[in-house]
């Protein structure tokens, strides 16, 4: 049957009646939901409903409303991590690490912050030295939570804010540099200056943001006059290199000069003090051979003749005999005598080579004993 026949009967193929007046009336609809609903908490219209499915269906609504409100009032706050408490939006307290127990909301409200966590951000721009040149320049900050009160409330958007602030004490530092300063030894520096003047900012708009690093990259010039900056760093390279090979070898020459000077010194030090050693020495013996002269003068001006002769003929390899008898026959054992004023030369040379000891001064004990003896001693 088709459905607009209009002899047949009323009803659509799923065996509902048409209703030719319009769409459902809407306070027929809400009204039988509320009988459905009655009837399923034991209102009039669940005629088929028991008490006692009734009182299973409550307790269990009472306990889904229990653990919905124990999930709303009990908080676990991570190691990591701070409870920021908020009692109608406004701060409360901050809760440490461990569980807690709170109102419910919407009374208060509990936003965890992880404190321990860095995080990293970048700033890269051109940027103008105090010089006017132009450079690029790429910092990387890394920053933490270190009062989750005031990270939450006192700005609106920290992480936006801190960059904001680098690129402005970037800007501020690399205004106040040359350029040389910038890309070769500066770098180091001009990030520390960078951390106590981003921190300063960030303290002065109580940020709660704790800056534990601030790493620059090496500057860079722009591309279009690289070659250049390349060239004149190459320059500054070489002429570095040159003045360090000048300082090694005016140090070398320097050095070398001084260890001359200091031996030179040391010489004239250890000659002056053999010098006035032997002066010393020499006068020390004068006096002595003064007073034994003014004990027997005779005596110690031939020991004194007799001394210089032989200190004298020592030297000497002719042999002269003097002999009052007048013979004709004498042995001479002239190879002895040659090799005893060999030897004698060669102890005075070792002599000479020992260290310089103050002279013998005879006694005058010694020399009335040589006077009896008929002996001359030999004073060096």
């Amino acid at each position: 049957m088709a459905w607009n026949d209009p002899d047949g009967d009323d009803r659509d193929p799923w065996g509902n009646r048409r209703n030719d007046q319009g769409p459902p009336d809407l306070d027929e609809v809400v009204r039988k939901m509320q009988q459905k609903l009655g009837g399923l908490f034991g209102g009039r219209g669940g005629g088929s409903g028991s008490g006692g499915e009734n009182a299973a269906v409550w307790a269990v609504v009472g306990v889904l409303a229990l653990a919905l409100l124990a999930w709303e009032m009990v908080y676990r706050i991570d190691p990591a991590e701070a409870g920021v408490v908020m009692r109608f939006g406004k701060y409360v307290t901050t809760l440490p690490p461990g569980p807690h127990i709170r109102l419910p909301r919407p009374i208060e409200e509990v936003v965890k912050v992880n404190i321990e966590r860095i995080q990293t951000l970048t700033a890269d721009s051109a940027m103008l030295t105090g010089d006017e040149n132009i450079v690029e320049v790429e910092v990387a900050v890394q920053y933490r939570v270190r009062e989750p009160q005031k990270y939450l409330f006192r700005i609106a958007d920290p992480d936006v804010s801190v960059q904001r602030v680098t690129e402005a004490a970037i800007r501020d530092i690399i205004g106040q540099s040359t350029l040389d300063f910038v890309i070769t030894e500066g770098r180091a520096e001009i990030a520390a200056s960078a951390q106590s003047l981003i921190q300063e900012i960030l303290d002065n708009y109580e940020s709660g943001i704790e800056v534990s690093s601030v790493n620059m990259q090496p500057a860079k010039p722009p591309e279009e006059v690289k070659a250049a900056f390349d060239d004149a760093i190459k320059a500054r390279e070489d002429e570095q290199r040159k003045i360090n090979e000048a300082e090694a070898y005016r140090n070398e020459v320097v050095e070398r000069a001084q260890g001359e000077a200091a031996r030179i010194r040391l010489d004239a030090e250890a000659y002056k003090e053999r010098i006035v050693a032997q002066a010393d020495g020499e006068a020390k013996r004068f006096k002595q051979l003064l007073t034994e002269y003014e004990k027997a003068p005779e005596v110690t001006r031939q020991r004194l003749y007799l001394e210089t002769l032989e200190e004298v003929m020592s030297e000497s390899t002719k042999v002269i005999v003097d002999d009052d008898r007048g013979s004709s026959l004498m042995y001479l054992p002239i190879d002895k005598l040659i090799d005893k004023q060999r030897e004698s030369a060669a102890e005075n040379a070792a002599q000479s080579v020992m260290p310089e000891r103050t002279p013998y001064v005879p006694s005058s004990e010694d020399s009335m004993r040589d006077r009896r003896s008929g002996r001359t001693r030999t004073v060096r």
